[in-house]
């Protein structure tokens, strides 16, 4: 569980968890709790929404992790806009259920980040990966003991509307270490070489570090 000094709820969360409970509270105070009870869903929501579980890291070195928890949309070969190059596409869809921080799916050391503005439609659908918000993060990694390059894509969907990123090019990441926190419903690209060998399908579910996605 290395790199993960805030296991439980995420930081992100804390101002939305403290906001849900203040007004829990106060419509209790002032009209009872069973009146109430609809802020407190809210409050049991938005603390779900924002755990953030510590995970343990695999000892496979040939493995590529799922950078977030959610369900596998797209496993296909496209073309990485972001490092010029073909690549093998396996797409995790995030619902407003998941946990929603990212994590870093191999070492290595961050080549580029690059934010792109965009649409806010459905993130389950394929245009999301060009017409969305999103934030891509370019990896010169070390997988199985060889270089590759790895690209992380957070995309943001119809509800989420803030795509968080904590890494600047020269940043050297760690397997399973958490790089960033997308708000309410997306999904991660990931793109890798093309000799990457699946490990999931279409409809699988995943979850972030535990699960491996490719092996190289």
């Amino acid at each position: 569980m290395r790199h993960y000094p805030h296991p439980v709820l995420a930081r992100e969360g804390w101002p939305f968890i403290g906001l849900a409970l203040l007004l829990s509270l106060g419509l209790t105070r002032w009209v009872g709790w069973q009146a109430a009870l609809p802020a407190y869903v809210l409050l049991l929501f938005v603390v779900q929404f924002f755990r953030d579980p510590a995970r343990d890291v695999p000892d496979q070195e040939n493995a590529i992790l799922s950078p977030a928890d959610g369900r596998i949309v797209k496993v296909e070969k496209v073309r990485d806009p972001y490092a010029d190059r073909d690549a093998l596409l396996i797409s995790v869809f995030m619902n407003v259920f998941n946990v929603h921080s990212n994590r870093a799916s191999v070492d290595g050391q961050v080549r580029s980040v690059a934010y792109h503005p965009g649409l806010f439609v459905n993130a389950d659908l394929d245009k999301a990966s060009s017409d969305n918000e999103r934030n891509a993060v370019v990896i010169d990694a070390q997988v199985g003991g060889q270089a590759h390059v790895i690209t992380l894509v957070q995309v943001a969907g119809l509800i989420a509307r803030r795509i968080l990123c904590y890494v600047q090019p020269g940043h050297n990441l760690v397997k399973g270490e958490r790089y960033g926190f997308i708000r309410f419903g997306s999904r991660v690209d990931v793109y890798l070489p093309l000799n990457a060998v699946p490990q999931v399908g279409p409809g699988d579910k995943v979850h972030a570090t535990t699960t491996v996605l490719a092996t190289l």
